[in-house]
């Protein structure tokens, strides 16, 4: 009996190879948004992740609340601030509250 060697073929040939191999990203995607000139952008994320230190899962939750007493105070500026909070920890409910208070 005789044994024939049958060299390997090669990955970057093989119909098989390239059919299965995954595309390479053309852009990473960047959710960071455009920060504002003076970095708003970073103190807030800065404040929201502490936030989520302090309070965990219902730091969300909590942010509302300081939001809701701010715009009931009357102060525009802690309300945008304490909103901010919430939407970067949580988006939906932050809408709910902007929803809310606008209509």
């Amino acid at each position: 009996m005789t044994v024939h060697f049958a060299a390997a073929r090669s990955a970057t040939h093989s119909p098989l190879a390239r059919a299965f191999a995954r595309r390479a990203i053309a852009r990473a995607a960047n959710d960071n948004g455009n920060p504002d000139a003076d970095g708003r952008n970073e103190a807030l994320l800065q404040a929201s992740l502490r936030h989520f230190a302090k309070h965990g899962l219902a730091a969300a939750a909590e942010a509302r609340t300081r939001a809701e007493e701010a715009f009931f105070a009357g102060d525009r500026e802690s309300y945008d601030w304490w909103l901010g909070i919430c939407r970067t920890l949580d988006r939906r409910m932050a809408e709910e509250i902007s929803r809310r208070k606008q209509g």
